[in-house]
């Protein structure tokens, strides 16, 4: 087992988690996919973390399934945990409770694209190459990734991408809402950074409801809905921190200034 397949450190209030297998490109094994889930939970764990940046060291993102140890034989049974590893790191996301924001430099293929939809915002670099391979390798997307990017591009664009296995440019990636921004390479954990300060501005609460009824909201019917968001806006019409909030916010009109 690897050390160090993943890395974490806390910026500010922000933890920042690294795959940290640069000579394959980041690409999935079993060491990484315990290292995500251990830093995942660490950064949930974190009191003094408001928001979570994950990216890739070196060249890329994360490039999918490792093809070189696939090809040294994989058992059944390795298959079966590694499956259950991949879909484990979905459920630990949704559980999260802090926005996710996904820093995406050079390749985010196959599970690493995964990864990347399962976040709730993604910046790309210039040079980010997004696609799903697998049909080419007798694979199919397994990460809940069908589900994810049906509701991000469109069934046409998502049908597309993985029955064709074509790879997009960053361009291409924000031209169909795949990503929510393009920087250059070198601005790019900055931007990240910058998106998690200004998230962090908000109530904690407030964004950790928000987020979940974004997300419950994709698969509830109307009215479970507007159950759902009463209950969030009581919630914080009964905490400390909304009544904080406002007589600062007030305070901040009243001075003329906007946030």
């Amino acid at each position: 087992m690897e050390e160090n397949a993943v890395i974490y450190e806390k910026r500010e209030k922000v933890g920042v988690i690294t795959f940290n297998r640069p000579h394959r490109l980041n690409a999935i094994n079993e060491a990484l996919l315990k290292g995500f889930i251990h830093q995942l939970l660490t950064a949930q764990k974190d009191p003094g973390v408001q928001s979570v940046i994950v990216t890739g060291a070196g060249r890329a993102f994360c490039a999918g399934e490792d093809l070189k140890e696939t090809s040294s034989g994989k058992s059944f049974k390795q298959w079966t945990i590694e499956v259950d590893a991949l879909q484990d790191v979905q459920r630990v996301i949704l559980g999260l409770g802090k926005p996710l924001i996904a820093a995406i430099n050079g390749y985010a293929v196959g599970g690493g694209l995964e990864f990347a939809l399962s976040c709730d915002i993604r910046i790309a670099a210039e040079g980010a190459t997004f696609g799903f391979p697998e049909t080419s390798v007798g694979l199919t997307v397994t990460t809940a990734g069908t589900k994810l990017i049906t509701q991000i591009v469109g069934l046409g664009k998502a049908k597309e991408l993985i029955l064709t296995g074509r790879f997009v440019d960053a361009k291409e990636a924000l031209d169909i809402g795949l990503v929510n921004q393009v920087v250059t390479a070198e601005a790019l954990l900055d931007q990240a950074m910058d998106m998690c300060r200004s998230i962090n501005k908000r109530s904690s609460l407030a964004v950790k409801l928000s987020r979940i009824a974004i997300d419950q909201g994709m698969h509830a019917s109307f009215e479970q809905i507007l159950e759902l968001e009463a209950s969030h806006l009581l919630t914080c019409i009964n905490s400390n921190e909304q009544q904080a909030l406002v007589e600062k916010k007030l305070k901040t009109m009243q001075a003329g200034k906007v946030e």
